[in-house]
């Protein structure tokens, strides 16, 4: 008789502790359909053609979901190990580069960057390290044009000596550390730097200090030729309907502004980089989300690469990109140990997978919520 009490003791505890596995699991899927149909919602508004989302909480991966088409062509639908161009959320990996020189004593952040680049214009013998990680070097961006004139042309090949040539020719939009304007240029140039302090291209070198050791196996070099496993289109908008990029020399996209491909179970492991010690101590990590100061002491949201912001209390470090045919976003909750990261193929999305992102950690969030609805009022 005592048996089959404790046997039905033992039942109705395993009942019940599976009830509570139950209710998480169903508090968890019911965040996810939320997340599932914010996104389509928006893909449906601005026609976005495949979107694929990552969101990491306490340094694991707890969604990583594709929606939409990686191929419009072939029908071919997003999965978590579709292959994109990370854009400028490609600075990031840069940055963690040039710090890993940093800790080793081989670069100094308010180094000039004359020591590592002798043969550079005179206008930048006052700038920094520090400021081309922070936009506020005052070099112009060859992306843009001066005096009517593009600085490059998209469809000719650049060595990374003439892209450098190139950059120094045209003159300073500003005195080094006087505002923060957005700057491609910068990581150009760190990249470069890179190569000169370590002999090997930007590319290599993250390959064997970043890539390799946290197991990024999909994140590499953006290659036309390769034959790339997953890879995805890209795509721009032309009255409303879906339109092949145009075409972009190689050269012009392996530079170190963002140049690379990476899916988002790779982005999942490089939250867990930037949240451990496996590549960077503590202390180096940190300096990334630091606020800048300008020259006339005033504070300026931007840390090492990283955007930083104070959403309702709630530190938020992240990092977009857009260029040709993709769009992307990285949104680090850094108290929080939330993570979101959102890949487009839509070349046109600017603003919208920071959206995405934004809403996404509300509903893990609640607390943003609110401030979101204090922002809109």
């Amino acid at each position: 008789m005592r048996t089959s009490l404790r046997l039905l003791a033992l039942i109705c505890i395993l009942a019940g502790g599976s009830g509570v596995a139950r209710t998480q699991n169903q508090s968890d899927d019911a965040l996810s359909a939320q997340v599932d149909e914010l996104v389509r919602t928006q893909m449906r508004e601005q026609k976005i053609p495949g979107v694929s989302l990552g969101v990491m909480r306490d340094g694991k991966l707890i969604k990583a979901t594709g929606f939409g088409l990686a191929n419009v062509e072939l029908n071919v639908p997003i999965t978590p190990q579709s292959a994109f161009h990370t854009e400028s959320v490609g600075k990031t990996f840069t940055t963690v580069g040039v710090l890993i020189l940093v800790q080793e004593g081989k670069v100094g952040l308010d180094d000039k960057i004359t020591h590592y680049l002798p043969e550079s214009p005179e206008a930048w013998k006052q700038v920094t390290v520090r400021q081309l990680m922070t936009h506020t070097s005052g070099i112009p961006d060859y992306i843009g044009e001066y005096s009517g004139k593009k600085l490059v042309d998209f469809r000719r090949d650049y060595t990374e000596e003439q892209l450098l040539r190139v950059i120094a020719a045209a003159p300073m939009d500003f005195q080094p550390g006087e505002k923060r304007v957005y700057c491609n240029s910068g990581f150009v140039i760190l990249g470069a730097l890179i190569h000169r302090v370590t002999g090997k291209p930007w590319a290599e070198f993250l390959q064997e200090r970043i890539f390799g050791p946290l197991g990024m196996n999909s994140t590499r070099v953006i290659s036309e030729a390769d034959i790339i496993p997953n890879r995805t289109s890209g795509y721009r908008l032309v009255q409303g309907q879906w339109k092949n990029v145009d075409w972009v020399a190689p050269t012009l996209n392996e530079t170190a502004d963002g140049a690379l491909y990476t899916t988002i179970l790779d982005m999942a492991k490089w939250d867990e980089g930037l949240s451990t010690e496996k590549i960077l101590k503590r202390a180096t990590l940190d300096q990334m989300w630091i606020p800048i100061k300008l020259n006339n002491g005033e504070t300026f949201p931007q840390g090492l690469c990283w955007r930083i912001d104070d959403v309702s209390g709630h530190r938020l470090a992240w990092k977009d990109g857009v260029f040709k045919g993709y769009t992307t976003v990285m949104s680090r909750y850094l108290d929080d140990h939330l993570t979101v990261v959102v890949l487009t193929n839509l070349g046109e999305s600017e603003g919208i997978p920071k959206k995405i992102a934004d809403d996404v950690a509300a509903i893990y969030l609640p607390a943003l919520k609110v401030s979101a609805v204090s922002r809109n009022n």
